[in-house]
């Protein structure tokens, strides 16, 4: 088998937190590992889907649900063609990032769901977009995890704890959790 045959199982993995959490912040430095080993990985960043594939789409629970399932259906087909995905979505409902998860069984993609398990205070103070200072101006409603709801994953795969530990650390769970179910080969 060759290398490249050898690496090219593809998989799923969807980071979930509140806005500001470090979700994309891991899923980069991840990717940016995976591709340093030679493997083919895409990262369907929330905000860059948003404005060319959800453009239109508003912040009802709806409209998330459908921005989630259309990120889980490009996400499974990518992965099924031997991509590792990282995803990092906020995808507040758990119903919604369940429908993802069962998708890719279906279908005998791997996957797996990662919690960046940040407070909504320690979020709030990193305000990497602004939005907990629009949303306390009275500026934004809806924002997530404070005047919307986010439904903490029950039993996520693996749980970051983004604010007790540096990217580092996290990317290196993140890449364990990996090895663990299969879904990188070495």
């Amino acid at each position: 088998m060759t290398r490249e045959r050898n690496m090219s199982v593809g998989a799923t993995v969807w980071l979930t937190g509140l806005p500001s959490a470090g979700k994309t912040t891991i899923a980069r430095a991840l990717a940016a590992r995976l591709r340093d080993e030679g493997r083919r990985v895409e990262v369907l960043d929330g905000d860059e889907i948003r404005e060319f594939l959800s453009a239109g789409l508003g912040f009802s629970r709806e409209d998330r649900d459908v921005n989630v399932r259309r990120i889980g259906f490009v996400a499974q087909l990518l992965a099924s063609h031997g991509v590792t995905v990282l995803v990092p979505v906020i995808a507040p409902y758990a119903d919604a990032r369940e429908e993802v998860r069962k998708r890719h069984q279906a279908q005998g993609t791997g996957y797996a769901e990662v919690h960046v398990a940040t407070p909504v205070d320690v979020c709030s103070a990193r305000d990497v977009k602004g939005l907990y200072a629009r949303q306390a101006a009275g500026e934004l409603a809806g924002l997530t995890g404070v005047d919307d709801p986010y439904e903490v994953p029950a039993d996520p795969d693996l749980r970051i704890a983004a604010h007790e530990q540096g990217v580092g650390e996290s990317v290196a769970a993140l890449y364990a959790l990996l090895g663990e179910k299969g879904l990188v080969r070495p």
